[in-house]
């Protein structure tokens, strides 16, 4: 099996899917993590799966922004249940499962006001990590996300930054967790951090913005999101090094899925083997896990000194990075807006249905 072969390769393979039926089969192909998302209770929600839980929700008068938490924390608990052995054989240095705070803290629709914002952000950050081992608290790299890190780090709380595009959101990220890491009251022994850099969506935006890049395979085009990734990793690496801490502070490679015409299914999973933590869609580490192909260490090489020229001259970081968030946060909003807005459908067809029984 190609997943056991990855792993094998250096690479920690974790699940972009808190979905039972993914999570149980995680185990035995060498899964050993997860991050939840909306869009996730959202599927199993269409599928009839909630039902009589969301009755009983619904019973207890909660609301369907309420139930909608409800079902996520429960997905969440059971997936690092399944994962907590490997937490446990690691000694905390691999076997989370990360929990997603408040998309709608980020809603460019309705907007909050930044310190309103920050401060929700370590209020739910406390809230939802409280009593939880194997649980990292998913906060992205927005100005709210970014100035709530030093203080919930310094309170202990495990943290995955995510929305990374660029090298100045990571080292804000970095530096803010650091900072507030060396105010832990017990230490450094339990400290984990994860960055989560952003890969394929940075080469879709330049096959739109930049095609007078030189054309794959070869050329720049479809190796900037990649290149962007491994430098983020280097620096990463570097800035670690002398910090001589028990767990790797360690950079999660996102958005691994196949998104050009050309790309092979496991394109960016090849690419960035060998270190660190993939979070793959399902579909993307059932492709790996069902061929029987090796895995090396390709993370620490970058490609010819002109490509990576080409890349610096061509692309913009800051008009990336900028285009990528607005991008980003409304992907992150909407989501969680449509699944309060199902449970809503729900709520009314099973009170309905109950009141013509």
């Amino acid at each position: 099996m190609s997943l056991k072969q990855l792993v094998a390769a250096g690479t920690k393979v974790w699940s972009d899917s808190v979905d039972p039926e993914v999570i149980k089969a995680a185990p035995g192909k060498g899964i050993s993590g997860a991050t939840s998302n909306p869009i996730i209770i959202a599927d199993i929600l269409k599928g009839g799966g909630f039902d009589e839980k969301i009755s009983e929700l619904i019973d207890q008068g909660l609301s369907d922004s309420d139930i909608a938490w409800w079902l996520d924390d429960d997905l969440v608990k059971e997936a690092q249940r399944v994962f907590m052995p490997v937490w446990e054989k690691t000694k905390g240095n691999d076997g989370y499962v990360s929990f997603e705070l408040d998309p709608l803290l980020e809603d460019i629709v309705k907007p909050i006001p930044h310190r309103q914002a920050v401060e929700r952000y370590i209020e739910l950050g406390r809230k939802w990590s409280k009593g939880h081992q194997n649980r990292m608290i998913k906060i992205p790299a927005t100005p709210a996300g970014l100035d709530s890190l030093e203080t919930l780090a310094g309170e202990g709380v495990t943290i995955n930054v995510t929305l990374c595009f660029s090298e100045r959101q990571y080292k804000l990220a970095r530096d803010a967790i650091w900072r507030g890491a060396q105010k832990r009251k017990n230490g450094l022994e339990g400290f984990k951090s994860v960055y989560s850099i952003f890969v394929s969506r940075v080469d879709v935006y330049t096959q739109k913005s930049h095609p007078d890049l030189s054309k794959p395979p070869g050329g720049a085009q479809g190796l900037v999101g990649i290149v962007n990734a491994k430098r983020m990793w280097r620096m990463n690496q570097d800035f670690w090094a002398g910090k001589k801490l028990p767990l790797q502070q360690e950079i999660i490679f996102a958005s691994t899925g196949k998104k050009l015409d050309w790309q092979s299914e496991d394109y960016y999973v090849e690419a960035l083997a060998g270190s660190d933590i993939q979070t793959n869609p399902p579909a993307t580490n059932d492709w790996v896990d069902a061929h029987d192909k090796a895995y090396t260490r390709q993370v620490d090489k970058l490609p010819p000194k002109e490509v990576l020229d080409e890349i610096d001259r061509k692309v913009d970081v800051n008009a990336m990075e900028k285009t990528l968030m607005e991008e980003g946060t409304r992907k992150f909003a909407d989501p969680q807006k449509a699944l309060e807005t199902q449970i809503g459908k729900k709520r009314a067809a099973l009170v309905g249905g109950a009141g013509a029984k």
